[in-house]
């Protein structure tokens, strides 16, 4: 059989290969685009779409019940339509994934594929009962959920991020295993929507990438919500228990009984059945693709983007990977992964804005620095909007006035946080920040206010 011939081959319609068969087809190249699933890839599908539609309609709710809180009243109970936030959560996610079909169907030089890529060397591709070869071939085959094989596990109806997105019943318990972004993401959305939630962490507190005031002002946000959490867990197991599931996780503690279970462990890149063997492509210990700083692999003509590289987890890192891969192959332009500043949110209400250094890392350097914190109890915008939880940090050197990170935790903080990424791009000195002034009422305005007051880090 005979293979068909491309100039470039993209496997996987995620957030840098649809945007990357865009550029080439742009520039003139006959491009094949292969999905075996949905286009759009994790964000749109079952990702950041999908759940912050869902987080928008949880904060409607709660929102709702506190509307006496600024003398606004309700009549009755407020009641959650659990089938109609999936609705709009339906009818959200599958216009920006018809959005993306409309673009690619307009691109007259790229043809699109459904069907399951697999090497059969490192130019040709098999899809299907077809071939398909190229000189050049990119994957953003993306990631998902890890299920360890914990006791009892396969014996449980368990969801991942990706199944709960199909759910269309409201759990009347939903126990979450996993104290990090997705896990917090969805444990609060679902508190808010009316369902007992169960938080059960392994490690000695939530979110442990963070600094542990970070995570101990979440753990506060979650349990004033009413949020049963457990960190600390010892060996997790489970067992079916009637029509429901029992969660064990502590020798002196009852076991947890749900209706539903949530496991949100961690994730792994959807490499392990791609052949990449027969193209000789390296993978790591995790099975993540090993890329460059420009994102190419060990084999001539081929690059990895997006979560099977490792390279970072989230939306925003796998389209600056199309970015980069883009700028260096069609713009004679050297970007590199190193160039990036770490940079994520936890969308929890309220959001964690974080950029650069933790205070943690920034004591293992051991380098001189400075820091700066303000709670939002004492910051005029959130005071006003009556939602006072949280704080914001700056971290700086102190020899050079390098702005080393930013924590903002509260009203905003998901949008504050870009002040000071900006800034650390730019290379500007903390004294920059000092100096700006910024719009009252606003959260960042006190970001400036911060920068002034920093003291040497203990």
């Amino acid at each position: 059989m005979s293979a068909k011939a491309f100039d470039a081959i993209v496997i996987g319609a995620g957030q840098a290969g649809t945007p990357l068969a865009g550029r080439l087809n742009a520039a003139g190249m006959k491009v094949a685009l292969i999905e075996r699933k949905l286009v759009g890839g994790t964000c749109v599908n079952t990702g950041c779409i999908p759940t912050k539609t869902m987080v928008a309609s949880a904060y409607a709710a709660h929102l709702a019940r506190r509307a006496a809180d600024y003398g606004v009243t309700v009549s009755g109970e407020v009641g959650v339509d659990y089938k109609a936030i999936k609705a709009r959560k339906d009818k959200v996610s599958g216009a920006s994934r018809t959005g993306l079909e409309t673009w690619i169907a307009g691109m007259e030089g790229c043809t699109l594929f459904r069907g399951h890529a697999r090497f059969e060397s490192a130019n040709t591709v098999r899809v299907g009962d077809g071939l398909l070869t190229a000189p050049k071939i990119f994957l953003n085959t993306g990631g998902r959920a890890s299920v360890p094989d914990l006791p009892g596990v396969h014996d449980i109806p368990y969801l991942t991020n990706s199944s709960m997105m199909d759910l269309d019943v409201l759990p009347s318990h939903l126990i979450v295993v996993g104290g990090s972004y997705i896990s917090l993401e969805f444990a609060q959305m679902f508190r808010r929507f009316g369902s007992e939630v169960t938080v059960i962490e392994k490690a000695p507190r939530l979110t442990g990438r963070e600094d542990e005031d970070t995570s101990a002002a979440i753990l506060s946000i979650l349990e004033n919500e009413g949020i049963a959490v457990h960190v600390g867990a010892g060996d997790i197991s489970f067992a079916k228990q009637g029509s429901g599931v029992a969660v064990t996780f502590a020798a002196d503690k009852p076991a947890a009984v749900g209706s539903h279970v949530l496991l949100a462990l961690g994730r792994v890149p959807n490499t392990d059945d791609l052949g990449l063997d027969k193209a000789g492509i390296a993978v790591d210990q995790r099975g993540f693709v090993v890329v460059d700083d420009q994102l190419r692999t060990n084999v001539p003509g081929i690059w990895a983007m997006g979560d099977c590289n490792g390279k970072g987890a989230f939306t925003h890192t796998s389209y600056n990977d199309f970015e980069i891969v883009a700028a260096n192959l069609l713009d004679n332009d050297p970007r590199k992964v190193s160039d990036r500043i770490e940079a994520y949110a936890l969308y929890i209400d309220p959001p964690l804005g974080r950029c650069g250094m933790t205070e943690a890392a920034v004591k293992k350097s051991g380098r001189r620095a400075l820091v700066g914190q303000r709670p939002m109890t004492r910051v005029g915008r959130a005071v006003e909007k009556g939602e006072t939880q949280g704080f914001m940090k700056i971290l700086a050197d102190a020899d050079t006035g390098e702005i080393l990170g930013c924590s903002v935790l509260g009203p905003g903080g998901d949008e504050a946080i870009h002040c000071v990424l900006d800034l650390m791009y730019a290379k500007a000195p903390i004294s920059t920040l000092a100096r700006a002034m910024h719009i009252h009422p606003n959260v960042s305005e006190l970001l400036p206010t911060i920068a002034q007051e920093l003291k040497p880090l203990t």
